[in-house]
């Protein structure tokens, strides 16, 4: 260890180590010293500290020198391309690691390789690297991100020169780049002053701002409308990057900005007024923006995550309380609403042969509903929004245009001009929705209500268990895929009968004829789906960022089919899901409180 150790020139990180090995915690350094991170679902995510498998000033600046090396054998003009760095507002003060100290490293590395580096200056959400890296040519985009995780973690995030977070083979290749050379090039790498001196270093912050907020406006179809608009709104940036680009969109649609929730519109590392950064959590996390419109009489409450690439929205109800829209039902209503915005301006049926929306495999099937009645195009992905940005990438090649992505973990992409998920942008819609609902005399759940009716009834649950051991989660997914004697999968589930299994994991699919899965095979995380005969699609999958296995069930019903009876039904099978599949009493897996 002492050897590597030798490279970290970080005091604080440095007396990390010193006080563990001091404190004889062996088993704690062999965690930390002894594996590194891999590429995941979104470049690197992990706890910020000492050593090889955590986030720190010694591990960015490898990652980065793996990257940079990477990017100058793939890109001829890499040297006149750059990349673009930004950073949210995340830090922790025992290991001195902040977003932007990282950001500033990994922009002295490039530097010192004399690569330029398009630095935004300040924190941004997470949409504006890539779409900054699109928007000036960039090679690629680095995020200093990790989103929505607890505070003691952080993340390196790598967009590619389409915008999309990398996919395979890059990120294998970048991985391999970083163990070909862990020890720092130079002194320069750990100069975070570099930035200031450097004159390959550009602000392009005012700029990206402005053309993002202009663009923004080919999403507002009725701002005369908006003008005029009673609704109220709250939203919540949850001690992130969110409150002044959300006001920003707001304004720019013609709203007047929505009410901030003060004690959390300010940056704050520790997320002090939250259990945890994560507004997925519903009711529980959004007590303060509920208790604001609750003062203020506002009628819609919406929150961003701390890097504003998520939105959570929740309505007054008629009665009383709150409803919280789910990813899924929001999706289901921002699907609906730009498919009729996109109609009225393009009148002739023909037109709909080239218009796509997208949603990840675990995700509502509303879409595909809305596409088999309207006549466009749905296309299902692999969980991960990098999918999804890949695939537009690949869709607008052809001519075809991408009017609505999303997946259910209240992630939303509203036309295309990101190919990343949006909240910034998705708050902005959303209002302008509720506001022409409201001239209609409708709320959001009302139109909900009737889109199911029109395109039938999707009811789905969506919720994790937390295993923090990986052999675990290996036994869990083992036994399901040798349920009934070796290499064949449950017949049942709650006593009803499994007609098809789908194993993206090793790429069996008992429905298509050759028993191959159209989706591609993904060997670095587990997620296994069942098609129940009464209509039930139930799967069970690993995260890629927390350790969580996360499960998911829809009851999909026919346009015109009643709705009653369906809740419970899906209730019982996913209480069976999770009871015979995963035995959380017998497999120590706590299950998610809210």
């Amino acid at each position: 260890w002492s050897g590597s150790l030798m490279l970290d020139l970080n005091p604080q990180t440095r007396a990390q180590v010193d006080s563990l090995v001091a404190a004889g915690r062996h088993d704690e350094l062999r965690s930390r010293l002894c594996s590194r991170m891999s590429f995941g679902t979104a470049g690197l995510r992990a706890p910020m500290g000492a050593g090889f498998n955590r986030i720190n000033d010694l591990t960015v600046i490898q990652s980065t020198q793996g990257l940079c090396s990477y990017l100058f054998r793939y890109f001829t003009d890499f040297s006149s391309r750059g990349v673009v760095i930004g950073f949210d507002t995340r830090g922790q003060e025992e290991s001195g690691c902040s977003s932007e100290r990282l950001a500033k490293l990994s922009a002295a590395v490039m530097l010192s390789r004399d690569v330029p580096v398009h630095l935004l200056s300040t924190f941004v959400p997470t949409p504006y690297v890539p779409y900054a890296v699109k928007k000036l040519g960039a090679a690629a985009g680095v995020m200093i991100t990790a989103s929505h995780n607890p505070k003691e973690d952080n993340g390196y995030k790598v967009y590619w020169c389409n915008g999309a977070q990398i996919a395979s083979p890059h990120d294998k290749e970048i991985l391999r780049c970083i163990e070909e050379q862990l020890e720092p090039w130079s002194a320069s790498c750990w100069d975070e002053e570099l930035v200031q001196r450097c004159s390959l270093r550009t602000d392009p912050l005012s700029h990206i701002n402005s053309c993002y907020m202009d663009e923004l406006t080919s999403l507002c179809f009725h701002r005369e409308l908006n003008r005029r608009c009673p609704l109220k709104f709250v939203h919540s940036s949850f001690h992130g990057v969110g409150h002044v680009f959300v006001q920003q969109a707001f304004q720019n649609f013609g709203f007047p900005p929505p009410i901030p929730v003060p004690e959390q519109k300010d940056p704050d590392p520790n997320f002090s007024t939250v259990r945890c950064p994560n507004p997925e959590e519903g009711e529980s996390v959004l007590e303060l923006s509920l208790l604001l419109a609750q003062r203020e009489d506002a009628g819609i409450v919406m929150a961003t995550d701390p890097d504003a690439d998520r939105l959570a929205v929740a309505e007054k109800s008629e009665g009383c309380g709150w409803k919280v829209f789910s990813g899924n039902e929001l999706a289901a209503l921002l699907g609906w609403w730009m498919f009729f915005n996109w109609k009225e301006a393009h009148p002739d049926p023909a037109d709909t042969r080239s218009v796509y929306m997208l949603a990840t495999t675990v995700s509502s099937k509303i879409l595909q509903a809305f596409a088999r009645i309207e006549g466009f195009n749905f296309e299902e992905t692999l969980p991960g929004f990098k999918w999804i940005g890949n695939r537009m990438h690949e869709l607008a090649k052809t001519g075809n245009s991408v009017i609505f992505a999303f997946e259910e973990s209240i992630g939303f992409l509203c036309g295309s001009m990101v190919p990343e998920k949006d909240g910034v942008s998705s708050a902005a819609v959303v209002a302008e929705m509720a506001a022409y609902l409201h001239s209609k005399n409708l709320s959001l759940n009302q139109q909900l209500h009737n889109i199911y009716q029109t395109y039938g009834f999707h009811i789905s649950k969506t919720s994790y268990v937390v295993c923090k051991d990986p052999p675990t989660i290996q036994r869990i997914f083992t036994r399901i895929r040798n349920f009934d004697g070796e290499g064949s999968y449950p017949k049942t589930c709650g006593g009803i009968r499994i007609v098809h299994v789908r194993d993206v994991t090793t790429g069996y699919d008992s429905s298509q004829p050759d028993l191959r899965s159209v989706l591609p095979v993904s060997r670095s995380s587990q997620m296994i789906t069942f098609t129940l005969q009464n209509g039930v699609v139930a799967t069970l999958r690993t995260s890629g960022t927390e350790p969580k296995i996360k499960y998911y069930t829809e009851f999909c019903a026919a346009p015109g089919e009643r709705s009653e009876g369906l809740e419970a039904e899906l209730q019982k099978v996913t209480f069976a899901l999770v009871d015979e599949f995963l035995e959380p009493e017998r497999n120590n897996l706590i299950r998610r409180s809210v």
